[in-house]
């Protein structure tokens, strides 16, 4: 199993935007995680297409990009043109989940499916032959710098075991809370891709990735 490192840009300075890419980016994140909030599904506003179409050029990082926004489907067209290598929807926010799935991987990208610390992860258990990669949300959705939720680590272990009953080489990804203190807790409940926001953008984002590439290269 591969782990990686998926720096969240909510997290960086926007002045100087690019020149934190390339930092993560040298000292080995191969994935780059961007959140797109709607206002709707989640009580914020981020940033959206434009902007992941700009920093596209900047980074031969893996775009991973998690909307938190509702009905996703109608938008899966236009991030693939921006870029999305990934495109990873809420469970919560599809009418029909299938069809969203369906439209993300007709577009060429891989698809992911997402569920809030409040959904039990059993409800996902039929969805897994059909995806790409499971994100674990360990924080409210819709604001950075949150406290993980230990109840988070319960659920990775579930969806991995459930991954492994299928046969599945699933991807499973946690984002929320997550610092050098506790990536390995992650790691040994069965995430094999970490996001990280402030802990990798606040201060040096060199040295913090390369302590977070540290210790995921010595787990793996």
């Amino acid at each position: 199993m591969k782990y990686i490192l998926a720096p969240s840009v909510l997290a960086a300075d926007f002045k100087v935007l690019g020149e934190q890419i390339r930092l993560t980016e040298e000292n080995g994140a191969e994935y780059l995680h961007f959140d797109v909030m709607d206002g709707m599904f989640v009580p914020s506003i981020s940033f959206g297409i434009p902007v992941l179409k700009s920093i596209r050029s900047a980074t031969k990082q893996v775009m991973d990009v998690h909307l938190m926004i509702q009905e996703p489907i109608r938008y899966a067209e236009a991030f693939r043109d921006a870029g999305a290598d990934i495109l990873t929807v809420h469970l919560e926010a599809c009418e029909d989940i299938l069809s969203t799935i369906k439209k993300i991987r007709e577009c060429n990208m891989k698809a992911g499916l997402s569920i809030c610390p409040e959904t039990d992860v059993k409800k996902v258990e039929k969805l897994l032959d059909k995806i790409d990669m499971l994100l674990i949300m360990s924080v409210h959705p819709g604001f950075g710098g949150q406290s993980f939720i230990p109840d988070s680590l319960e659920k990775i272990r579930t969806a991995r075991a459930m991954a492994k009953e299928q046969g599945l080489k699933l991807d499973i990804q946690v984002d929320g809370g997550i610092y050098h203190r506790n990536v390995r807790d992650v790691l040994d409940a069965g995430v094999n891709i970490v996001v990280a926001g402030s802990a990798v953008f606040r201060g040096n984002p060199a040295e913090n990735t390369k302590k977070f590439m540290e210790i995921i290269k010595n787990y793996g």
